[in-house]
């Protein structure tokens, strides 16, 4: 089994962590869970695993990546 290559680039991630983060924060200071809130729960935590993990099933289906290729050291 191959490696999956990573395709969340490092200002992606943080972004990523930065709107999980505040939308975690804005639904518990709500109180509750309607739909909506489960709905944006779950969103939230797809940001943050593709944050944590450097790999997006979107951008791989699309062919998208953000990650700067390393220069190469002579």
């Amino acid at each position: 089994m191959e490696p999956i290559e990573q395709n969340v680039g490092t200002i992606d991630r943080v972004n990523r962590v930065l709107i999980a983060l505040g939308i975690l924060i804005f639904l518990t200071m709500r109180g509750k869970v309607p739909l909506l809130t489960a709905m944006s729960l779950l969103v939230g935590g797809m940001l943050l695993s593709s944050a944590a993990s450097g790999v997006c099933s979107l951008y791989t289906e699309l062919g998208i990546s953000t990650v700067k290729e390393e220069r190469k050291k002579v």
